[in-house]
């Protein structure tokens, strides 16, 4: 029987090729965005059939908690990955406090919002169940330029993710998160071009130097973290939980 999972901010980079990933593992796949339009693409785009794509503002817990209950009620939520997030990049005595609640808002409380909705309804349903939250990086290191919001999100993002992973083990719920590096999305052509401008540079020194710092030697794209969250979702991680895999060509090891 096909298993159901819910991906957040599916409509483009690393979620889009999440969605595409798991749909290709035979998944039934809840494409959720905060633009519906671009949730619909990605349905589009996915193999097979079933699928579906609705809007969602991950920092809305009716929301959250209606689309939870209206999938597990349909067929049941045997995955959720939390996967919505921002960046912006400025320096740190220039993050407004609207800028930083904004951020933490959506990486952070969105992903305690849909673990809450996700966790209640595999509770409910009482046959366990996977949870993933996209970390980064940037959340096992400070040493990130002009990202001082972002880092404290993602610091938070791997602080819950071990929390809910001990909570919820009692009921057989897996929680873990995927902490990607230098990732080739419409996101981080927005971060280089910020970058360079902050640093008086070009856009190409600074992708240049993001490929330096990755010892395999290469951008990371999308679908490099699509198979490790695939992995995490499947059979073979059954034994995993609270962990926050380091999926970044060697950018960060720990």
């Amino acid at each position: 029987m096909r298993k159901t999972v819910v991906v957040t901010g599916g409509g483009s980079g690393i979620g889009r090729a999440i969605c595409r990933e798991l749909a290709s593992l035979d998944w039934r796949v809840i494409v959720t965005d905060i633009r519906p339009d671009a949730a619909e693409e990605t349905r589009e785009l996915l193999q097979g059939d079933e699928h579906e794509a609705h809007g969602l503002d991950v920092t809305d817990i009716e929301t959250a908690n209606a689309l939870a209950t209206l999938v597990s009620s349909r067929w049941g939520i045997e995955g959720w990955v939390n996967n919505a997030g921002v960046s912006r990049m400025r320096r740190f005595t220039e993050i407004s406090e609207a800028e930083y609640d904004t951020t933490l808002a959506i990486n952070l409380k969105g992903v305690f919002v849909c673990g809450q909705a996700a966790a209640r309804a595999m509770i409910a349903q009482g046959r366990g169940g996977k949870i993933v939250n996209t970390a980064s990086m940037a959340g096992k290191q400070g040493g990130v330029p002009f990202l001082a919001d972002y880092v404290a999100s993602k610091f938070g993002v791997i602080g819950l993710t071990q929390a809910m992973a001990f909570e919820l083990a009692q009921h057989s719920i897996t929680v873990n998160s995927v902490c990607p590096g230098f990732v080739a999305t419409p996101m981080q052509d927005r971060e280089l071009a910020w970058e360079s401008e902050l640093k008086g540079s070009t856009v190409e020194a600074v992708r240049d130097s993001w490929v330096a710092d990755t010892p395999l030697g290469r951008l990371q794209q999308p679908e490099d973290v699509a198979n490790v969250v695939g992995f995490l979702l499947g059979d073979k991680s059954d034994f995993l939980t609270g962990e926050s895999i380091s999926a970044n060509g060697g950018a960060y090891m720990d």
